[in-house]
């Protein structure tokens, strides 16, 4: 527990720190973690092992699978074009940016199918279709995925907008938590996950919703024209859902698998994957609420 907690306190530091740096040193730090978060992923989805045992022994025998390999070296190619995009157009978006963004993903998501497809064609037999779907769906959900945390933080009011990512997460998970050991009575996925109920699930976005509405009134004693109230709930509600769902996800992935965690790089929390889960499927939806609702305000 003094590890988790340690090293919690570390990690809470530099999200925090990269978050107000923010340009360049976040895509540098966010291009690393989906990198990880890629090679965790796709050792899992783009093998055929049943177990974490098995798992071990093959990566030994192969290591990092070919097929994968069109992936992780275009999460290094993604992260540079959208360093060289927040050169070309500033820090905050504007609709040459959002445009230009918007194509560099589609781009690059295109060019890893057709890769990963490929070395698929060419490999065959040898390589199964669950090994070509598993790299590139591992290619869309963390690098592709993780990237609006930086696409976030180039909003108008990014810092806070960036921070509530990480907040209507962790806020939705320790809530969740306390309702459901309090008064949790209705499983929520009997199966996937014995211990999460319906009144905790309940309780998560509660949390979320009260906490993201505080954010929004202490931006209003910062800038006393924004009143961001309304907005703020919308994304901490929306937020925790889809928070959990992440979470829910990445725990059926490991599950299917026969696995605990997806790496040991972070003590006492696994890997990115394991860190990241809900944060990745939060993220996006953070983003285009902010992107279509903030305009509003």
């Amino acid at each position: 527990m003094k590890e988790r907690i340690i090293s919690g306190v570390i990690l809470a530091a530099a999200i925090i720190g990269l978050g107000l740096i923010g340009s360049y040193p976040l895509s540098m730090a966010l291009m690393l973690c989906s990198v990880i978060g890629y090679y965790e992923l796709t050792s899992i989805l783009c093998s055929s092992a049943s177990s974490k045992k098995k798992k071990a022994v093959e990566e030994k025998k192969k290591g990092f699978d070919l097929i994968a390999w069109p992936g992780l070296v275009l999460s290094v190619v993604y992260y540079g074009g959208l360093m060289f995009i927040e050169w070309r157009y500033g820090l905050v978006n504007t609709p040459g940016m959002v445009s230009a963004s918007d194509f560099w993903t589609l781009l690059i998501l295109s060019l890893d199918f057709l890769l990963t497809m490929g070395i698929y064609v060419f490999t065959f037999p040898r390589r199964k279709s669950s090994n070509a779907t598993g790299a590139v769906a591992a290619f869309l959900y963390v690098p592709v995925m993780m990237c609006f945390l930086l696409r976030t933080r180039s909003l108008s009011h990014g810092i806070w907008l960036y921070l509530l990512i990480f907040i209507c997460s962790s806020v939705s998970d320790v809530c969740a938590l306390a309702v459901g050991m309090a008064i949790g009575r209705h499983k929520l996925a009997p199966v996937l996950s014995p211990k999460k109920t319906i009144e905790g699930a309940l309780g998560g976005i509660a949390g979320s919703a009260l906490v993201s509405c505080l954010i929004a009134v202490l931006i209003r004693r910062f800038e006393p024209g924004i009143n961001a109230v309304p907005v703020f709930l919308i994304i901490g509600i929306c937020g925790s859902i889809i928070g959990q769902t992440g979470d829910l996800a990445a725990s059926a992935i490991k599950r299917n698998h026969g696995i605990k965690d997806y790496g040991h790089l972070i003590p006492g929390h696994g890997g990115i994957m394991d860190r990241f889960d809900s944060v990745i499927f939060t993220a996006p939806v953070i983003y285009y609420l902010s992107f279509l609702l903030m305009a509003r305000i």
